[in-house]
């Protein structure tokens, strides 16, 4: 039950913990790490089996008996090492307890027993839960000689703030290093380069540049050595000579996509898509094809023909626009169009010597014979608005219809089948007639144009509130008419109130719920069970595979209004209102703005329509894949017909083949659950690490965004970080990361929306805008700097937060 520092090599983290096992890997590499001795989690497994409140005698001799020959009775450092600590994804940094300058038998049994106690401590429960560790910790216990420190700290080999991986960064003060780590006292500061040279530093610190040098050049062999960026404890004992007493990786980096050679940046796909978590290999897969329909385009802009994949998290390089003043304001407006503030950070980006500017190219605009094409196009959508919307329904449809698949067929012709047509499934968007979208788009603007100087652009806005034939506001419409008819039916509600979501999704499944909840999902299921939560990524569960999201939702739009329908009512009469504006001797203005309004709002629904038709051919698509999946789990080469969405197509194919993946989808799935639990995703991202900060302009106190749907509210914050589950009561404030489509059946109660992402044309804020919800987007760490239950006062037009007076 105890071992020798040195003897913990090689042993099993559940044996050692994490601290103890780098700390012996540390001693093997030949670092300067204190001697000591580890107390395995056998002994505490033994305590707790035995319900013993004394200490063993067998035990407690032993640890007496290295404790003396340690340091005859000298002072000690007594510290935990659970086995949740030091992991790859989750540092536990002070959650169990170290306790320095020991002495004496007695001290060191006491010192042991309240760490074996710090495990179940409040703080470290808490962070458990919190980062999902799936298991059930044991701890050991680290004995080592106390250093005498002269001067002690950390070390990190990158940049944890800025995420820079060629800066080190050293905190030190003088005396014992766990003054730094507690924060117990202000420390000396130091920003290096990689070569150890001081960048930033106080003017009389505790470390001589020699000091620091040594310190950078053992930096930079740890991190070698284990792989990554390293989080070092360390000391300089009286004598000058260095000690180390951690190595762990700095949890917080975010990975970067490997490159060679010049600066490179990129802007996150996931960031663009409106989903906080990486994408499945089965759904990168498909988003790269997907991009194949637009890399003209996007090329054009200055984005990269390919997408890189770090860990599930997709990037385009973005280099070649921002080094280009020609295509830089392209890019940027676009970006902040959907995913603000990427576009400003760009605009920076181009300021950046980092970044030197290209000579102009040969760019040209799109060919006149290409324009007037265009706007023939969009003059016949307004002429005939319906014929346009169903010559485009129609369309839409033919090529759903071949996405169905075989019903009958082997494992091998329903893969075969897959492959043929993904392509033409995944560039649906591209593929779709875009006139009545755009004729849609472009006749508000028009009419905003023509209004000019008479009426603002929020009043303009709210004439789009609850327009027609945007599927997604249909889907939230027929959600709350599904709840309004349970709400009618008291035992129902009953039922749906009292019952978790996930039971009733089983009774769903089973057919066993009461008639009004059962056909009435079912036949919300028959038109929307293609969508889900983060539904671009093709890996994840539909809500026809899994609707236990579905009833979360219902609950939470039991209190619901109909807000939809009240705005759809209003918009003809703002129309007239508006336009009265005007003096008489503009007539034609008048009559003119009045025919484009009506004509965009019959059009302007359609901006969602590719997109669900997207994922009417995903869940066709995923329908195939699945069946194939349960062959490859029959043939015991897969453990369940869904790690399917771990594999590419290419993959599925050597399964189908007799290739074992279980081992692999494992490996995956573990890396998946990691990157999930990151906070968040950088929307920008340089290639040495570094997450670009955004120059802020709001006052103080107040948080800024864009401006991305009208009005004024003032309410308590909901932070949500999943939707699934989620309850917005009436009249509160959704704060999140960032939305898709699965998440606008919360606009229904929610009063006002605030993302860290996003854009004007974005999913999420064109449903806030049609279900008539102010919004304030790309807010920079707003799930951060917003608590829930947190009085805020959200401006959509202006772009503001402010906190309530008693939160100042």
């Amino acid at each position: 039950m105890i071992l020798q520092l040195a003897e913990a090599k090689g042993c099993p983290r559940d044996l050692v913990g994490g601290k103890a096992a780098n700390l012996a890997e540390m001693i093997s590499a030949g670092f300067p790490v204190p001697e000591g001795f580890c107390i395995t989690t056998a002994a505490y497994r033994q305590i707790l089996a035995d319900g013993a409140a004394p200490l063993p005698a067998r035990l407690e001799t032993g640890i007496v008996e290295a404790y003396e020959r340690l340091s005859r009775g000298g002072p000690v450092a007594v510290r935990s090492s659970s086995t949740a600590e030091d992991l790859p994804d989750a540092s536990f940094a002070g959650q169990y307890d170290t306790f320095l300058g020991v002495r004496g038998a007695d001290e060191v049994l006491a010192a042991v027993r309240r760490c074996w106690a710090s495990l179940w401590s409040d703080r470290a429960t808490r962070y458990r839960e919190a980062h999902d560790t799936g298991h059930v910790p044991g701890i050991a216990v680290i004995v080592q000689r106390l250093v005498e420190a002269e001067c002690a700290g950390v070390l990190y080999t990158a940049n944890p703030v800025s995420g820079k991986r060629s800066e080190i960064v050293v905190d030190a003060a003088p005396g014992l290093g766990e003054a730094v780590v507690s924060g117990a006292v202000t420390p000396d500061h130091y920003r290096l380069s990689g070569k150890g040279e001081i960048v930033e530093g106080p003017g009389e610190g505790c470390l001589t540049p020699s000091r620091l040098g040594e310190l950078a050049a053992v930096g930079r062999r740890l991190e070698k050595h284990f792989g990554a960026p390293q989080d070092v404890e360390w000391a300089f004992d009286g004598d000058g000579e260095l000690w180390l007493t951690q190595s762990r990786h700095i949890t917080t980096l975010f990975p970067v996509p490997e490159t060679a050679g010049e600066p490179r940046a990129y802007w996150s796909v996931n960031v663009y898509q409106g989903i906080n978590r990486p994408f499945t290999p089965m759904g990168a897969s498909m988003i790269r094809e997907r991009q194949r329909g637009m890399a003209t385009y996007m090329s054009a802009l200055g984005f990269s023909d390919e997408i890189v994949d770090v860990d599930g998290w997709l990037f385009w390089d973005i280099t070649d626009g921002v080094r280009s003043p020609a295509k830089r304001p392209k890019m940027a407006a676009f970006m902040d169009s959907l995913a603000a503030p990427s576009g400003r950070l760009v605009e920076q980006l181009g300021r950046d010597q980092r970044f030197p500017s290209v000579p102009p190219g040969s760019d040209e605009d799109t060919p006149p014979e290409n324009r007037r094409r265009r706007w023939d196009r969009m003059i016949a959508a307004w002429l005939l608005p319906d014929r346009a919307r169903a010559r485009g329904v129609r369309d839409a449809e033919r090529r759903i219809a071949a996405f169905a698949g075989p019903d009958d067929a082997t494992a091998w012709q329903r893969l075969s089948f897959v492959e043929s047509i993904r392509g033409d499934v995944c560039r649906i968007e591209a593929n779709l007639p875009r006139d009545a979208n755009t004729a849609g788009a472009v006749g508000g603007q028009l009419a905003g144009r023509l209004l000019r100087g008479y009426v603002d652009e929020a009043e303009i806005a709210a004439v789009f509130r609850g327009i027609p034939h945007n599927p997604t506001t249909e889907m939230d419409l027929a959600l709350w008419r599904t709840g309004e008819s349970i709400r009618r039916d008291d035992e129902a509600r009953r039922l749906l109130l009292d019952t978790a979501p996930d039971e009733l999704a089983a009774k769903q499944l089973a057919g066993a719920l009461p008639d009004v909840i059962q056909h009435g999902v079912a036949a919300f299921l028959t038109d929307y069970g293609c969508r889900a939560t983060s539904e671009i990524d093709f890996g994840v569960p539909r809500w026809a595979d899994d609707p236990e999201p579905v009833f979360a939702m219902l609950v939470n739009l039991l209190s619901a209004e109909a807000r939809f329908e009240s705005t759809a009512a209003a918009a003809e009469t703002r129309i007239v209102e508006l336009t009265r504006r005007l003096p008489v001797t503009k007539a034609h203005r008048v009559i003119l703005a009045r025919f484009l309004l009506r004509r965009s709002r019959r059009l302007r629904g359609l901006r969602e329509f590719p997109k669900f038709c997207l994922m009417r051919g995903f869940a066709a698509l995923r329908k195939q894949l699945l069946l194939v999946g349960e062959e490859i789990v029959q043939a015991e080469r897969l453990g369940r017909a869904d790690d399917v969405m771990f594999l590419d197509l290419a993959e599925v194919r050597e399964a189908l083949d007799g290739r074992d993946f279980r081992a692999i989808v494992a490996r995956r799935r573990e890396v998946w659950g990691r990157e999930a639990r990151r906070p968040r995703v950088p929307s920008v991202l340089l290639s040495d690490g570094t997450v670009p900060a955004l120059e802020s302009h709001a006052g103080e106190g107040d948080l800024a965004g864009l401006a991305a749907a009208a009005g004024v509210v003032t309410g308590r914050a909901r932070v949500v970080r999943d939707p699934d589950g989620a309850r917005i009561e009436p009249g509160e404030i959704l704060v999140a990361a960032t939305t898709d489509p699965g998440w606008t059946p919360l606009f229904l109660t929610a009063a006002a929306l605030v993302t860290e992402t996003g854009g004007m044309i974005s999913h999420g804020t064109t449903v806030a805008r049609e279900h008539g919800i102010p919004a304030v987007v790309g807010v920079p760490d707003a799930t951060t700097l917003i608590t829930t239950g947190r009085v805020i006062t959200v401006d959509g037009s202006a772009g503001t937060i402010t906190f309530g007076e008693e939160h100042r």
